[in-house]
């Protein structure tokens, strides 16, 4: 997330992220504590019916229990009362960069759709409607794919507030299209949340880490031997690399990551898939120095690497292997269109054009709009960090927003 402080050097060293912030984090409230110990004893129980269970899994029951997990309960995740801010979190602009580069997409037929995967808190969503309806090309559907019910109540509220007049247009389907669709998915800061399998290498094969109870019944981590699916999506990164990973590395891989491409892009008959994130190509995401890998926590706004505390209250993130998500794509036989930074894209998207164009506004209000520019463009914040990984069938055009500045070479 873009609370994230930038580290010098050409490639940050994620694994030192947890001790940047060095003051104490704030104590959970008692009702807190409590909803995190009853997610907590539902782990365990799951954990001594297996004897240790995956990582992916511990971090899928901690994200997205029902009920009970970080995205699935009812704490604030979002903005300056939650744990981290989103691009869309900061203001309209982000949201209405989008929805400028893709309206030549929505403009091509009146079937266009747009799906969000992950809509937050639905901001987005309303900011980019807004601007499609003042730029006359509306989509006839806007579909969130949200498996939060919690987070889908959130996402209404904000809609039915700023734009009810477009609700018909809006709906939250259980599951991606089944039938060929036509128009734009995007999915800003989602591959990151998916439950990662994690690694270590011992005698140059990897062992999956697992995690189990040490005698007090607290959560411990354990290696355990690696199944035939992480052992070959292991082997195959490690064809792309320089050298082979060393004793002792650590770190994450998605093997499931085409699959949940192709579900959730598979049926797109024309037009973009957008990936949002932030993270490395390959041979970046695996340097030697980064032997701990790239998990990562937010709790109030604080980044650390403990992700076996306090279950159920605390964002738990990985980095993006881009090189992998290209991989993915072309799995699903979605050819590559652009890998660009977020500052290339936004301003080819017209952000210091809304900026110019908002005189209307107050010396207060200009000045805000400029502090949400450098949040999203400079490289020591938003800027260079989040890449767009842009995706494209069946269209003749490319928007060249996806396209400027092309960095797919370094994939």
């Amino acid at each position: 997330m873009c609370v994230i402080p930038r580290v010098l050097g050409v490639y940050p060293e994620i694994r030192l992220l947890p001790h940047l912030d060095t003051s104490p984090f704030p104590a959970p409230s008692a009702d807190e504590l409590a909803h995190s110990a009853e997610l907590a004893d539902l782990i365990r129980a799951d954990i001594r019916a297996h004897g240790s269970i995956p990582f992916w899994h511990f971090m899928e029951l901690a994200l997205y229990a029902p009920g009970l997990g970080y995205y699935s309960a009812g704490k604030t995740k979002f903005g300056v009362s939650g744990d981290f801010i989103t691009a869309p979190e900061l203001g309209s602009l982000f949201a209405r960069c989008v929805a400028r580069a893709t309206a030549p997409v929505m403009r091509a037929g009146p079937e266009a759709e747009f799906i969000e995967v992950g809509g937050g808190s639905g901001a987005f969503a309303a900011a980019a409607l807004a601007e499609w309806e003042r730029l006359g090309c509306l989509p006839q559907r806007y579909r969130i794919l949200d498996r939060s019910a919690e987070l889908r109540a959130r996402q209404r509220a904000t809609l039915e507030a700023k734009l009810p007049h477009l609700l018909d247009r809006i709906d939250w389907p259980d599951t991606p299209p089944e039938q060929p669709w036509r128009g734009v998915l995007f999915a800003n800061e989602v591959i990151d949340a998916l439950p990662v399998h994690r690694f270590v290498m011992r005698d140059h094969e990897p062992r999956e880490l697992h995690i189990g109870l040490n005698g007090d019944g607290q959560f411990v981590e354990l290696e355990r031997e690696a199944d035939t699916m992480l052992t070959a999506a292991v082997a195959a990164l490690q064809q792309d690399l320089l050298a082979p990973l060393p004793e002792g590395y650590r770190s994450e891989i998605l093997p499931q990551l085409p699959w949940w491409i192709d579900a959730v892009c598979g049926q797109l008959e024309a037009g973009l898939a957008v990936f949002v994130d932030y993270g490395y190509p390959r041979r970046e995401y695996y340097l030697p120095e980064r032997d701990d890998g790239t998990l990562i926590c937010h709790y109030h706004h604080r980044a650390h690497g403990d992700a076996l505390r306090w279950p159920g209250l605390q964002d738990i993130t990985s980095f993006v292997d881009f090189t992998a998500l290209a991989l993915a794509g072309t799995h699903a036989r979605l050819p590559l269109a652009g890998f660009n930074a977020q500052a290339s894209f936004l301003i080819a998207a017209g952000i210091l054009d809304l900026v110019e164009e908002a005189t209307h506004l107050s010396e207060i209000e200009r000045y805000r709009l400029a502090q949400e520019v450098k949040r999203l463009t400079l490289p020591g914040e938003m800027g260079e960090r989040f890449k767009l990984m842009t995706f494209a069938r069946g269209i003749d055009h490319m928007p060249e927003p996806f396209t400027s500045y092309d960095q797919s070479r370094r994939l």
